[in-house]
């Protein structure tokens, strides 16, 4: 195993500085071949990221491909575009600057900070690099040390494959976060809970450090009555039983239209055997809580409302059954906070109207989801509510369409990436205004006796 002695995160920051000075991470030819470089690299060690999820969340091979490993589509969809991104853009000049040429050109920022969470330990690191390296930034990665093993496979991979002066990885807990943000980085963008999203604000505001904060919430999923049932329930429960439930765009709870709450529910009883079997704890395809701390705070939850399926928890394995619950307040401790878990309450409404009040007494969500085939309901929820983003007869799937912007709003978060959204995060749009020698106009200079009614004329 390879670590970076925190005492060295000056040395890092100073030596990437350095390196990016070079201009050589401007040549989109090089950023190319980074990226292919880093492709191949998660290819070859796929074994390897498989097995270290596994050991931290007890994660599914074909999870781990599906919501990890094919990051790589992400790396094939950045290579593809990224020579007409780099380019510079014309811009439109008004008539009065018909001298003047206009264009936008985007360059790197420099050295930048990207801190991952636990529960997609490879993938929410990958992914913000991927952007990195693409919009020409020298990067310092910080791993989840919750997801210790995946951490360390991130370390070792990126420091086999790339020099330090370019992408470095410096592990470690608390400690090692408070390090990296006592320094001055040219952006930094982290993936993790409101509460660490506002110090790593307060952080970098004492430099003036642009922040990308990709958080959380309590991302609401609408049932209405004109839906294929059926499919419906399947899509929910993959939503939100992947990964344990350990998912910031999961279904955090239902709002149900009242006719149809009974079938719904003999539906998820239904699917849950279906694919985890009459007991998930022998299922080879259900991941486990990633601590001890988290487990603990989970059962908590188990208190409220009523349980109708599920609820069996084994402390030593940190396993929590697939749950829902019934007939919760919105003053429970479950509605009250992010579950971040397998625990789905059910509320149920009768007018939509109620959905989107409930909705809208609350954070901004990170995700929105409305099962219905009413384009006018559809219509009614989007313009409505305020989101993240919408998925409308599905969940999760938004965030593997790279054309897409994936961030928050609000509490849920500031600013997005994915695709063109992630090279646009990591660079600057540097505005270029160019006159010509041909012609000089001397309406603008001094002395300006007289010439104000024209230039009323000419700017009115």
């Amino acid at each position: 195993m390879i670590t970076t002695e925190l005492s060295n995160v000056g040395n890092i920051l100073h030596n990437q500085r350095e390196f990016f000075q070079t201009g050589k991470t401007k040549d989109v030819n090089f950023r190319i071949e980074q990226l292919k470089s880093l492709k191949q690299t998660i290819i070859e060690h796929e074994k390897s990221i498989v097995e270290a999820l596994q050991a931290d969340l007890h994660k599914p091979e074909v999870e781990a491909y599906i919501t990890e490993i094919s990051v790589v589509k992400e790396i094939d969809y950045t290579i593809k575009h990224l020579q007409n991104w780099s380019k510079p853009k014309k811009a439109a000049v008004s008539w009065d600057f018909f001298s003047y040429s206009a264009k936008i050109y985007p360059e790197p920022l420099g050295v930048v900070l990207i801190i991952g969470p636990w529960n997609y330990p490879f993938q929410l690191i990958i992914s913000p690099l991927i952007g990195a390296i693409a919009a020409g930034n020298c990067a310092i990665i910080k791993p989840s040390e919750i997801a210790s093993h995946t951490s360390h496979i991130i370390t070792e991979i990126i420091a086999k494959h790339f020099d330090p002066a370019y992408i470095a990885v410096v592990e470690g807990g608390v400690e090692a976060s408070q390090k990296l943000l006592a320094e001055k980085f040219d952006h930094i963008f982290f993936t993790g809970g409101t509460a660490v999203g506002k110090i790593i604000m307060t952080a970098a505001a004492k430099y003036l450090t642009p922040v990308t904060l990709e958080l959380g919430g309590k991302s609401p999923c609408i049932v209405d009555t004109d839906v294929n049932l059926e499919h419906t329930i399947r899509r929910i429960t993959w939503g939100k039983f992947i990964n344990a439930g350990q998912t910031c765009v999961a279904p955090d709870y239902l709002l149900v239209n009242k006719k149809i709450k009974k079938d719904l529910i003999d539906g998820l009883e239904k699917n849950l055997k279906e694919f985890y079997g009459d007991n998930p704890i022998n299922s080879p395809d259900y991941a486990r809580i990633i601590s001890e701390k988290h487990f603990d705070r989970l059962v908590s939850f188990l208190k409220d409302g009523k349980v109708i399926i599920g609820g069996k928890t084994e402390p030593s394995e940190r396993y929590i059954a697939p749950t829902v619950i019934d007939d919760v307040s919105l003053e429970d401790s479950v509605m009250q906070e992010e579950i971040f878990g397998p625990i789905l309450p059910i509320i149920e409404y009768t007018d939509i109207a109620e959905a989107i009040a409930l909705i809208n007494s609350r954070p901004k969500p990170l995700a929105l989801y409305l099962f219905s085939q009413d384009k006018n309901l559809q219509k009614q929820v989007l313009q409505e509510t305020s989101s993240g983003g919408v998925c409308i007869n599905d969940t999760v799937m938004q965030v593997g369409v790279s054309s897409l912007p994936f961030g928050g709003v609000g509490d849920s978060g500031i600013g997005n990436y994915h695709g063109k959204a992630s090279f646009d995060t990591f660079s600057h749009k540097k505005s270029v205004l160019q006159n010509s020698f041909w012609l000089d106009l001397k309406w603008r200079y001094a002395p300006y006796k007289g010439k104000l009614p024209f230039i009323k004329k000419l700017l009115g």
